[in-house]
């Protein structure tokens, strides 16, 4: 979003799962600090537009690695492309696994869209032109707890918005920074609370405020909303590319 001024999480210098993630800022809908692949998105609807032609595309994101070293995260995203991007979608969804082991979880996120999708069924026509991506942002420093972010909205809309996914141990939240049903404001996920790890920090945009009157807030695990003051963001985590990470497949 114009005008929006992220803060890039820090931490320990020389820390091997120390998350730089400045260093894999895109071209992403919020200025996220943990981007979606969203010129691929872009480019992959463009391509199936020219060709007036129906499609399917894969991308699947690096693995986010803990600093325990017993899980690894990473999400499949998917672009059911039409030739007219109002009735095209793009759908992710995150696992993690246990490296020990090799069992996978599957994580969804219960934001509004997330769960529409869940209830009616992706391929309802309902959910044309939808968008609603999960992706690992950060794990915290013992790694017994992921943070994720969902990034959901629509085609050809500003009205686009991120939720925090928190996932530890099997259980998962979802972390919003707004009122429920609220259409005026939109919110981009930063990460952890440095003095604070269990709290989720968000930068709220109000489309009928002026750029200065943009709030940052931190989300306990329990969903309470609290105003922060030009907080730290922290994140940990070690991305490995491994030989299936990136576009996958198309038709």
């Amino acid at each position: 979003m114009d005008g929006v001024q992220l803060f890039a999480p820090v931490g320990i210098p020389d820390d091997d799962f120390l998350l730089n993630v400045t260093d894999t800022r895109e071209v992403d809908p919020l200025d996220s600090p943990y981007p979606v692949p969203w010129s691929w998105i872009v480019r992959t609807q463009q391509d199936y537009a020219e060709q007036q032609q129906s499609g399917l595309r894969y991308y699947r994101s690096p693995a986010l690695v803990s600093p325990s070293g017993q899980y690894a995260a990473y999400s499949r995203i998917e672009v059911r492309a039409e030739p007219n991007s109002y009735e095209s979608k793009v759908l992710g969804v995150m696992f993690i696994e246990n490296l020990a082991t090799g069992k996978l979880q599957v994580v969804r996120a219960n934001s509004p869209i997330a769960s529409y999708l869940q209830r009616v069924g992706e391929d309802s026509p309902e959910m044309a032109g939808v968008i609603s991506i999960l992706l690992p942002a950060s794990w915290s420093e013992d790694g017994d707890r992921l943070l994720a972010r969902q990034m959901e909205g629509a085609f050809n809309s500003s009205d686009i918005s991120d939720y925090g996914v928190v996932w530890q141990k099997g259980s998962i939240r979802t972390l919003s920074a707004m009122a429920q049903n609220t259409t005026e404001s939109s919110a981009t996920l930063l990460g952890w609370h440095e003095n604070n790890p269990s709290q989720v920090l968000f930068q709220v945009s109000h489309f009928d405020q002026e750029e200065d009157e943009n709030s940052l807030v931190s989300v306990a695990l329990d969903g309470e909303v609290q105003p922060a003051k030009a907080p730290t963001v922290i994140a940990y985590g070690k991305r490995i590319s491994r030989s299936w990470s990136g576009v996958q497949s198309m038709r």
